[in-house]
């Protein structure tokens, strides 16, 4: 067979997604493109590689044969890249990440300090939450990923980097908002806005009450730190946030911090990576950035 390694990355990102238009957009091709491509792959294979099954994409058998010799092939080509890279000596190529959906108040700012001192580097960024961010670190998908709370797992790598300061925040005219040294019993009266399951703020949060014997069922559940601060000061209720997240609405006086006893909860943010993932020139680099230089970018906000 004579496929070529652009349509490997095509059929590895179709299978993966399921969707031909999800990976022409992840691979920034024309969704025909990728149909032609597979579509040649299929004809050197002498089979289909995909069933149609609704308006998503599964791989047939021999799909999934291809699959797996793709998913290898592709990572010996990235392995091969990487170390004609550290050769040189050239802080080039790609960077994958992961990163918890709260780290988006910082990460873009310490990404974007560091592409200017490394141009041609060239970034892959998923957020997501704590729960696809672990099964991520896992199975070994990204050169690291950054989270604020590391797995009970020897097998990992953490490196502490910036404090993640967690508070609960209401609108400025809610009834507590001067009050001193709110209990957890007291709070649990008041309507609570959570975000989803798998979330670490969530876990952090959800731990606290499991320990005081409190329980608070979630008025809503929501699956941003954004979405959150709208509900907040829309008045839906009050909620656990990172308090990095809010600062802006707080100087404007549309959020309030509430005074809770045992809060705030001052956590940390890490760098994880499995032990046995051997970094790229590039993920070294922007890893000792990171350890180093992030508390400079971000200033006292995270001492």
């Amino acid at each position: 067979m004579h496929f070529t390694l652009q349509q490997l990355k095509l059929f590895e990102a179709v299978s993966r997604l399921g969707s031909y238009t999800r990976a022409a957009e992840e691979l920034f091709v024309t969704q025909p493109a990728v149909s032609i491509q597979v579509k040649r792959l299929e004809e050197q294979v002498g089979m289909p590689l995909f069933e149609q099954v609704g308006k998503k994409s599964f791989p047939t058998a021999a799909g999934k044969v291809m699959y797996t010799a793709s998913v290898e092939i592709l990572s010996q080509v990235d392995e091969l890249n990487t170390s004609i890279e550290d050769l040189k000596g050239v802080v080039k190529g790609s960077l994958q990440l992961s990163v918890v959906a709260t780290s988006e108040y910082f990460l873009p700012t310490i990404l974007g300090s560091f592409l200017q001192l490394y141009p041609e580097v060239e970034p892959k960024l998923k957020f997501t939450n704590r729960a696809i961010v672990i099964e991520r670190l896992e199975k070994n998908e990204d050169d690291f990923v950054i989270m604020g709370r590391v797995p009970e797992d020897n097998d990992m790598e953490a490196y502490p980097f910036l404090n993640n300061i967690l508070g609960i925040v209401a609108p400025p005219d809610h009834p507590l908002v001067n009050e001193k040294n709110i209990s957890i019993k007291t709070l649990a009266k008041q309507r609570f806005l959570h975000r989803e399951i798998g979330s670490g703020t969530r876990s952090v949060f959800d731990e606290l009450l499991n320990k005081q014997g409190v329980q608070i069922e979630p008025y809503m559940e929501l699956g941003s730190s954004e979405a959150l601060k709208q509900a907040v000061m829309a008045g839906l209720g009050l909620a656990v946030i990172s308090l990095h997240s809010v600062q802006l609405e707080r100087d404007m006086e549309k959020l309030v911090v509430l005074d809770v006893e045992g809060f705030p909860l001052t956590r940390r943010w890490y760098a994880v990576h499995h032990k046995d993932r051997k970094l790229s020139l590039v993920a070294r680099t922007f890893l000792n950035y990171v350890l180093e230089e992030s508390r400079a970018i971000m200033g006292d906000a995270y001492e």
